[in-house]
């Protein structure tokens, strides 16, 4: 094909699949088959390798993202992305009417629901996509174009060639949402909170190629600035859709704040019906010119206002407290109730988090409790009914030994997890290897967490030592593993024995002994004997090192079964050495931010999440402020994680933030 011919070929099949993503993704009417599709992507991909002048930033094949980038960039906004006020009840909602109509006169308003996601503006020159950004602190936001263009729901050139700039909410569905975790959790990495969460961590992607891989969508909800040739808001939300843009085909007219209330009311209840995350309906004053005469505060506009659902709670017995074992041996409790529907779905677990938490909130097996959703998404127990209370309730205690192993088990003065000692136990074994493997421990390449099964599974390998005796032959039996797999695994093992002593310290999985703690002990000891020597005090000479971590190291290395772990480590040739001064990790992406831990992670103890912050060059401090760069939230987050919302500081969840520390 000649150069001419490709440039028309290349054109019709832009025009044709933008067309198809805006039937498939806005419209949700695709006239075409998924292969289909595909198959005219691929000739585009092929035509524009082989005619790269004509390649272009709008077409089609640039949805897969585009080079890292090290750091995001800020974008100052043309018009504030202002915030909007909140209503919790009818009586506010009357009050906001009557402040409305007292200024304009008679009003009538438009009800949208109120996205659970992440805020951005996407701003289109002459139709093309230029920039997206998300909103910040309203005045200065984050220039996350990179990510953006890789969103399917998002075009990257529009119908019309108009310049124009739009406000919309980025999330995920609760659907892609429950199979991305999936995938997660197959693959042994930690699993995202709640799809809010998911989408902000996802968006703020350093590698678009991984945004580019998540199932990110938008509603676009405003025109910020350019064309406006509307009176009206849904006259708007019209032209947006007709420019090619996806808005929430929820669009309702209320002409009193009688119906808003009742839109309320029937969208409290059928909320949990959407295959997306609402937490409110968002009312609006329909009338351009009535806005503008409204006006707004520094905060938020005066014609319009947010009303927040209640969280949907619902009562049940707690038939047993049961505990489960994390990988690093931390002994979880958990209450089994009467399945209970809340939030859409039916529960019947909650986590307790810990014993303090169990103490604290007097809960005991056969009372009755009262249950919600955290975000809508983790079940949690919020408090006891105790009027409810027989007298044949039973008092929990944790057990003194593991569940899972029976060895002993430690709880760290004035830590509140309580932990298995023993590195045999079953419960953490395949974990503990998933993370013996990982990149920040003795980064072994191919051994994941599928691996792992199958040679547990297979009786290869009980703990980390048994790595170094395997053989290829051994492997070759395994389901998909061929010859040469076999031999690159046995050959990465190979190679991790000279990772030196800080790596290997982390990679044992040593409680509360994160990546910085490793390299400081490394650096202080310079190999392995001196530091299973050295005493507490010894340890907590080392400045940064504290009570607790030198502890849980002197408690790990007086086991038994560490100490043979060690030795057989040892005799494979295992260097326990730390040859030279180990460099201070950097990354571009987490240096010189500021972090605010709260709430219960995962699978990490917060002074590991610190340790690995600033081990990359982060800084972490106690309190949220406008200075704060992100809010690293678990469970039961508190305080912190509402002073986040209000002052719009990014939140990430353990998996987003483990993946900034990654970039």
């Amino acid at each position: 094909m000649d150069a001419d011919k490709a440039k028309k070929r290349i054109d019709e099949l832009r025009e044709q699949l933008r067309e198809h993503s805006y039937r498939y993704y806005v419209l949700d009417d695709p006239t075409i088959s998924d292969r289909d599709y595909d198959m005219m992507l691929r000739e585009l991909e092929d035509l524009e390798r082989e005619f790269p002048q004509y390649q272009s930033p709008d077409s089609p094949t640039q949805k897969v993202g585009g080079a890292p980038v090290s750091a995001f960039g800020t974008v100052r906004h043309d018009n504030p992305m202002l915030s909007l006020a909140n209503a919790f009840n009818a009586q506010e909602l009357r009050d906001f009417d009557k402040r409305v109509r007292n200024t304009v006169g008679d009003v009538s308003y438009v009800l949208e629901h109120k996205i659970d996601g992440l805020s951005v503006l996407l701003e289109y020159e002459n139709g093309s996509l230029v920039r997206g950004s998300t909103r910040g602190d309203g005045v200065t936001g984050e220039d996350v174009t990179s990510n953006i263009r890789t969103i399917r729901s998002i075009p990257l050139r529009l119908n019309k060639s108009v310049t124009i700039q739009v406000r919309g909410e980025v999330f995920i569905s609760k659907e892609a949402f429950k199979k991305l975790n999936g995938q997660r959790e197959e693959s042994g990495e930690p699993l995202f909170a709640n799809p809010r969460n998911a989408a902000a961590g996802s968006l703020r992607q350093l590698d678009p190629h991984v945004t580019a891989k998540r199932p990110l969508d938008i509603f676009v909800f405003s025109v910020e600035a350019g064309e406006m040739t509307f009176s009206t808001h849904m006259e708007g939300l019209s032209y947006l859709n007709e420019i090619g843009l996806k808005t929430n085909p929820y669009k309702y007219t209320a002409g009193s704040i009688s119906d808003v209330i009742e839109q309320c009311d029937i969208w409290r209840e059928k909320r949990h019906s959407l295959d997306f995350e609402i937490d409110g309906l968002v009312i609006k004053v329909d009338n351009i010119v009535q806005r503008e005469e409204l006006g707004a505060t520094s905060k938020s506009p005066r014609w319009a206002i947010a009303y927040k659902f209640p969280p949907e709670q619902k009562t049940s017995v707690i038939r047993d407290i049961f505990v489960q074992v994390g990988r690093t041996g931390v002994l979880t409790p958990t209450a089994e109730f009467d399945p209970v529907l809340v939030a859409g779905s039916t529960v019947s677990r909650a986590t307790l988090h810990n014993e303090d938490n169990i103490k604290a909130k007097d809960i005991r097996i056969g009372d009755t409790v009262v249950i919600q959703k955290a975000g809508d998404v983790i079940p949690e127990v919020v408090e006891v009914v105790k009027e409810k209370r027989t007298g044949d309730e039973k008092v929990f205690e944790m057990p003194a030994r593991c569940p899972a192993c029976g060895s002993e088990v430690i709880r760290l003065e004035g830590e509140a997890a309580v932990r298995c000692t023993g590195t045999q136990c079953p419960a953490q074994q395949r974990r503990l290897l998933i993370h013996f493997a990982s990149r920040d421990a003795m980064d072994i390449e191919g051994l994941g967490p599928a691996v792992v099964d199958s040679l547990v599974d297979n009786d290869l390998i009980h703990d980390a030592a048994d790595l170094y005796t395997l053989t290829a032959e051994q492997l070759l039996p395994l389901e998909r593993m061929a010859q040469k797999s076999a031999d690159n695994l046995i050959h990465a093992i190979g190679e991790s024995k000279d990772r030196g002593l800080a790596r290997l310290l982390f990679a044992l999985g040593i409680p509360l002994v994160g990546t910085r703690a490793a390299w400081l002990l490394a650096e202080r000891f310079g190999e392995i004997d001196s530091l299973m020597a050295a005493s507490e005090e010894d340890i907590t000479a080392i400045h940064e090192i504290g009570a607790k971590i030198a502890e849980s190291l002197t408690h790990f290395f007086s086991q038994p079964d560490n100490q043979d772990v060690i030795e057989r480590l040892r005799g494979a040739g295992v260097r326990m050495t730390e040859e030279k001064k180990v460099p201070v990790a950097v990354s571009e992406a987490v240096t010189g931010k500021t972090f605010v831990l709260t709430g219960t992670l995962p699978t990490m103890k917060r002074t590991e999440a610190k340790e690995r912050i600033e081990f990359m060059g982060g800084k972490v401090t106690g309190s949220v402020s406008k200075n704060t760069d992100y809010v690293v939230a678990g469970e039961d987050p508190g305080s912190k994680y509402d002073k986040a919302m209000e002052l719009n500081v990014p939140i990430l969840d353990e998996a987003a933030l483990l993946e900034l520390l990654e970039q």
